[in-house]
């Protein structure tokens, strides 16, 4: 490789780096202008979020810290932050009981308003959950006479550990938790834990009303008091993700849940005592109909109430994943609280023993088991749980799960992503003389990055991808206040606001936000608030060739690539719909995704035409092609001929190299083979530092236990130890290990070791010619290397390369 070459590698090495860095800077600055960052120093492990709505205060629960912070207006640092920690003796406990320092600490996980002026505060305090009062007017905890925080047990109202999962809500002023309840974490309660104690209930300890479940969230319907016409209870919700007992396979299936107890539910008089006597669970399908596609692994639950002060427009949109994908991918279903309704008061699943089969229990005792306490039931005398009969209490035990699943389709789908957080906005918009909703989910991702989609009917839009925190921060919430969100992940918070089609900074993405109603002024280069007269309906094909370009972006164009064998090459696939792209590509190939993109490894078999696929408009549409290109794999580059070329100089080195060796070796067998001739005869027991021999007296060459110079080392120069040229090459043979070379390549000039200092020898019979001999001898192998080192010298590659390390040698 010429000097040239190595100098526009090094260029391009040190400017990559900084073409990416600036890249990723120009996408911050695209968000930069809308993000606020909200100041929690010295703050790890967020996890618990309580907002104040009239206030616009947020309080957050962390390691060893509860924080407020003013959304609007900053607060002095010095008043905004509450310091509880674990007592010195209480980690050493938790550390003698297996568990790691760090898992010592008291993480807050729950903070919830009790009414009074008060926070109620529980944390996992060194695996021995405790719960505080926080006093919100002068944000302090409150203290005991002596001094101390006064707290109470957490047991049953906060997790044991910081990662497991739990959610809990407050109801009328009592708290409702989903969470373990031991200290190994094996068993799990949905439970009522303050209130009048005779009123703390919780579920049964059966594998058929809780297996193994991951609780996500949790969800306070209360009804309208004004129109309420049959007396319905209130109820509450629970969102996880359990192991279903209703499958027989090999493997553990997951199966994403809701439940549903009543908040005036006190437990049965004899059977079910301290139980919830109206637990019914039913299973959440998320399945995308046109693949056929399940997702059964829950994740989070956003509730939202499409028609405000209706209770009965509830919806839930649940983020979800699969259990069975290698891949990452995420979609989003949404489930109305009239469906889930409607699945309770269906039929029943129940296991009949005798052949291991689920069918539909027969009969359904009466008054129906599991249904919250009314008008009716309460003319009919029932008016509290604990007149129940034992036979509806019994039914209810031995059938928590219904037989009908509440069943929905994606609003997106999206390969290559992880969704961890969901909030969901509306935005009314006229289509015509019609109005409707645009639904505009705001998704946290597992690296940072906040995406916004707009679904309107069947069609979903991908808006915006907004980076806001390192790729290592997941973001773990999304809280809406007053047209803003504030998003954070374990270490950071941020706020941005979530409406207005002035968010939208390009021309392409305002087009994309036409159903949010949004329109690109050209004059202002900006984005703004469609102005229409009544019944007027813009062109979207128009709106988006005002932006240069077609509005599905559709292309039948296919792009030749020359490509060489053994290269990498990213394929681009451009995804504005947030529905799920493939690729059409040849069959004998070896490719790889990354989100839409396609990254293919150039082999012989690579040929041909790569084409991507994406669903743009409604899931019952063809698939729009996206990108086409077409691999066409030519010979071996420059560069590679450049390497192949150094190659060969280097291996014509290395075998000159041990030819040489080979030929010194023989120049001393010879040697020392006309010196035993020379010197043959009677031995003397005196000594001469001229007339030495090279071997102890009674060893030979030929003896396997001698030490002679072709297992031992003589060092003729300077020893070193590396490499030679990153290949591994070991120039220190222990056949013909007497060769080193010093840092500047191979040398002779040293070679003023003194043999006859090094080894106690024979006197042997004439001792002049003794001298002579050797001294030509040597003076022939000097001359000898001196020529081998004028030839080795011209070789580049071994010219100051580190050689393999030798071990020092004994005699």
């Amino acid at each position: 490789m010429t000097p040239d070459t190595c100098l526009l590698a090094t260029l391009l090495t040190m400017c990559l780096p900084l073409l990416s860095w600036t890249a990723a800077l120009s996408s911050h600055e695209v968000a930069s202008s809308m993000v606020t960052p909200l100041e929690i120093d010295d703050v790890a492990n967020v996890s618990a979020f309580l907002l104040d709505q009239v206030s616009g205060i947020l309080y957050l629960g962390a390691r060893d810290t509860i924080v407020a912070v003013d959304t609007a207006n900053k607060l002095p640092k010095e008043s905004r932050k509450i310091v509880w920690k674990v007592s010195e003796e209480k980690s050493k406990s938790c550390v003698t009981k297996g568990k790691t320092e760090a898992d010592c600490n008291n993480y807050i996980r729950l903070l919830e308003f009790l009414g009074d002026g008060r926070i109620y505060a529980c944390g996992t305090y060194a695996f021995d959950p405790q719960c505080a009062f926080v006093n919100i007017l002068n944000f302090t905890l409150e203290k005991l006479e002596d001094g101390k925080e006064k707290m109470e047990t957490g047991k049953g109202k906060c997790p044991f550990e910081p990662s497991q999962h739990y959610t809990a809500v407050m109801a009328g002023g009592i708290l409702y938790t989903a969470t373990t309840s031991n200290f190994l974490g094996t068993l799990f309660d949905i439970s009522r834990v303050t209130g009048i104690d005779q009123e703390r209930i919780r579920t049964e300890r059966s594998i058929n009303w809780l297996s193994d479940p991951e609780f996500v969230s949790s969800a306070f319907i209360q009804e309208d008091e004004k129109n309420n016409p049959t007396g319905e209870d209130d109820k509450i919700y629970f969102f996880f993700t359990e192991v279903a007992k209703e499958y027989d396979l090999y493997t553990k299936v997951k199966v994403p849940r809701v439940a549903r107890v009543c908040k005036s539910d006190i437990g049965g008089m004899k059977t079910l005592q301290r139980r919830w006597t109206t637990f019914l669970k039913a299973q959440l399908v998320c399945e995308d109909r046109g693949s056929g596609q399940r997702f059964n692994v829950l994740t989070d639950v956003f509730t939202k109430q499409h028609q405000p002060g209706d209770p009965s427009s509830t919806h839930f949109y649940g983020i979800f994943t699969s259990q069975w994908e290698r891949e990452e991918m995420s979609a989003v279903c949404v489930y109305s609280l009239e469906d889930i309704t409607k699945v309770m008061d269906g039929p029943f699943k129940e296991l009949k023993k005798s052949c291991e089969t689920w069918m539909n229990p027969e009969p359904v005792p009466t008054p129906r088991p599991g249904q919250c306490l009314n008008s009716a039931l309460k003319a009919e005398g029932f008016d509290s749980s604990l007149k129940l009969p034992d036979k509806v209490l019994t039914f209810m035990r031995d059938h928590p799960l219904m037989e009908n699943s509440v069943m929905s389709a994606p609003l997106l789908v999206r390969s290559g992503v992880t969704y961890t957080k969901l909030a969901v906005t509306l935005t009314p918009v006229s289509n015509g003389n019609s109005k409707l909703n645009a639904t505009v989910l705001h998704l946290g991702t597992d690296h940072g990055e906040l995406h916004r989609i707009a679904v309107v009917g069947p069609n979903a839009t991908l808006l915006q991808e907004i980076p806001l925190f390192p790729a290592s921060e997941p973001i773990n919430n999304i809280l809406l206040y007053k047209d803003a969100a504030l998003v954070s992940s374990p270490h950071s918070l941020v706020k941005l606001p979530t409406e207005g089609c002035s968010l939208y900074p390009t021309c392409e993405v305002c087009a994309r936000a036409r159903p949010l109603g949004c329109v690109w002024r050209q004059k202002e280069a900006a984005c703004s608030l469609v102005v229409t007269e009544p019944g007027e309906v813009l062109n979207p094909d128009y709106l988006f060739s005002r932006c240069g370009r077609s509005k599905d972006g559709c292309s039948n164009e296919i792009k030749d690539l020359h490509v060489t064998e053994g290269l990498h090459v990213l394929l681009p696939c451009v995804q504005v719909s947030p529905r799920p792209c493939h690729w059409q590509h040849p069959p004998q190939r070896h490719t790889r995704r990354h989100l839409s993109d396609l990254e293919v490894q150039v082999t012989l078999e690579s040929n041909g035409t790569y084409r991507c696929f994406c669903e743009e408009a409604g899931r019952e549409q063809p698939a729009c092609p996206r990108a086409a290109y077409r691999l066409l794999l030519q010979g071996p580059s420059t560069s590679s001929s450049i390497m192949q070329a150094s190659s060969r100089q280097f291996m014509a080195g290395y075998v000159m190299f041990f030819i040489a060796g080979f030929a010194i070796c023989g120049l001393l067998v010879c040697l020392l083979h006309r010196r035993r001739k020379r010197g043959g005869g009677g031995h003397s027991s005196s000594t001469s530092e001229k007339g030495r021999d090279l071997l102890p007296s009674s060893d030979t060459p030929q003896s396997p236990s001698s030490t002679s110079l072709f297992s031992e080392a003589v060092p003729f120069t300077e020893k070193r130890n590396g490499t030679l040229n990153g290949h591994g090459g070991q120039m220190c043979d222990h056949k013909c290990g007497y060769i080193y070379t010093n840092s500047s390549g191979l040398s002779v000039q040293d070679t003023s070791v003194n043999l006859s200092e090094g080894f106690p020898v024979r006197e042997r019979a004439g001792p002049e010619a003794e001298e002579e001999g050797l001294g030509e001898g040597l003076r022939e192998l000097v001359d000898g290397l001196g020529g081998l080192e004028e030839e080795l010298a011209k070789l580049h590659v071994l010219r100051g390369a580190p050689l393999a390390q030798c071990e020092e040698s004994s005699i």
